[in-house]
């Protein structure tokens, strides 16, 4: 594979290994060569997209025979939505494939040689399992292949659904979609059709026009359901209109809210949603915990999962309730509520202060009262003065985002040395280096990666750090 930084096809290339996030792998002249769209055991025609020294990427151009761990993807959508990329595989390979790369990253980045990597824990549902979904209206439908080849006119541009991957200004026409039970769907089409029928329009990303946004969904275990409909700027007629079709055509709709969003991107967490009818939150339980859930919350979108991953946690944390537990990006609060029981005092810590009203009024839910939420940055908050009156930690439970701890609050923790860190991840990779630079007074005595995300290649961690 001679060509420097061209674009071109290798043909016949066999694929023999998953490498990480989501990409097969192969060989070719001594090059490795990343792959989107194809699984060991798969032969194709390979279009290079990026060529260096020692490897390369690319995409599958053409089948030329498919592996026999193929399996028939379930969604009609499947290979244009990038949302479950993996449904071609049969569920214990993913879990084998997942397993794998945790143990790459926690072996070549975090050190761990002689650590135990635990066998992951698998979701029991692998469909139908998420508690939240958001789709997007746009005015520029994808189009397939054949849609864009016809000699006639194109129907319908307007599309309610996902984000076509790497392409932001078009938006995939979704029908079913199996991440959620099936009132999504009759969410999401009940409002395209009648948008469509009401000549309503759907939002342009490019020029900042049109009405129709978002649709943001959450159905819990419980059986509330809210629903927030984000429009570019005020339309009473148009909105009483929608959310009364709504609420008559789903009548399980709990809580129907709507934010006017007149900004150019798409968040909510500086607006403020108006609640149109029901309560303007849901209650999720975990276990006989119940957390409400506000329109601009955070809380894990697996439930079922999420009782997994917390039992984890809490059986690393191994509390006796003597302990003084600090909840690091505590959120609403929903990890150091569900360890509360096993705690003498919890600490908890958020940057967001939304997120800590949340998390006050969850432990009034409960009527724990040995909880304690602080809004700010842990490195500015934990000083001596705070331990004075709360206490050093005994635990601390820290659950980052993907991009991991800041390198500043890696040596807060180094500084507090508490004498457990149990380390919640949702991505294997920044979880290793954030052990490895903690190893300089911390040993690891187990991983236990965790499955929420069946059919996509994401992976949790679950990581038990004890002092030296």
């Amino acid at each position: 594979m001679s060509k420097k930084n061209k674009k071109f096809i290798l043909p016949a290339i066999e694929v023999t290994d998953y490498a990480a996030e989501g990409k097969a792998l192969a060989r070719h002249e001594g090059k490795v060569i990343f792959i989107e769209g194809a699984v060991p055991g798969d032969v194709a025609d390979i279009f290079i997209t990026k060529n260096k020294k020692d490897w390369a990427e690319g995409r599958v151009n053409k089948m030329v025979s498919l592996s026999a761990e193929r399996v028939d993807p379930f969604c009609q959508h499947f290979g244009v939505c990038g949302g479950c990329k993996w449904q071609m595989l049969p569920y214990p390979k993913q879990l084998q494939y997942k397993q794998q790369e945790a143990e790459q990253n926690l072996r070549r980045i975090g050190r761990l040689t002689e650590v135990p990597i635990l066998p992951i824990v698998g979701a029991g549902a692998t469909r139908e399992y998420r508690n939240k979904l958001e789709f997007t209206a746009s005015n520029k439908r994808f189009l397939s292949k054949d849609e864009i080849n016809t000699d006639g006119i194109v129907p319908q541009q307007n599309a309610l659904g996902f984000h076509v991957p790497r392409i932001f200004d078009k938006t995939i026409d979704i029908f079913e979609c199996h991440l959620m039970d099936e009132v999504n769907n009759r969410i999401r089409n009940t409002i395209r059709d009648f948008a469509r029928a009401n000549d309503i329009a759907f939002y342009d990303i490019r020029e900042h026009t049109g009405w129709l946004r978002n649709i943001i969904v959450r159905y819990c275990s419980t059986g509330e359901l809210m629903v927030n409909i984000c429009i570019n700027h005020e339309d009473e007629a148009n909105r009483v209109a929608m959310l009364d079709h709504l609420l008559k055509e789903v009548p399980g709709i709990t809580t129907l809210l709507y934010t006017i969003n007149p900004k150019w991107n798409d968040s909510i967490y500086d607006l403020t949603p108006i609640t149109y009818y029901g309560k303007g939150y849901v209650t999720e339980m975990l276990e006989e915990f119940r957390f409400i859930i506000s329109p601009k919350s955070f809380f894990q979108t697996n439930t079922k999962q999420a009782e997994q991953l917390y039992r984890i946690t809490r059986d690393f944390a191994g509390l006796t309730g003597n302990e003084v537990l600090y909840d690091l990006y505590c959120g609403t609060g929903s990890i150091g509520i569900f360890c509360s029981k096993g705690a003498k005092k919890v600490i908890g810590v958020e940057l967001i202060e939304d997120a800590i009203e949340d998390a006050k009024k969850n432990a009034a839910l409960n009527n724990i009262g040995h909880t304690h939420f602080f809004a700010g940055d842990v490195i500015k908050i934990c000083d001596d003065a705070f331990f004075a009156e709360h206490g050093r930690p005994d635990i601390v439970i820290t659950d980052p985002p993907r991009a991991g701890m800041h390198e500043k609050l890696v040596n807060k923790l180094l500084e507090i040395a508490a004498p457990k860190i149990v380390y919640v991840s949702c991505n294997t990779a920044t979880q290793a280096r954030d052990i490895a630079l903690l190893s300089e007074k911390y040993q690891v005595e187990k991983v236990q990666p965790v499955d929420m995300f069946p059919h996509t290649h994401h992976i949790e961690s679950v990581a038990l750090l004890t002092l030296k």
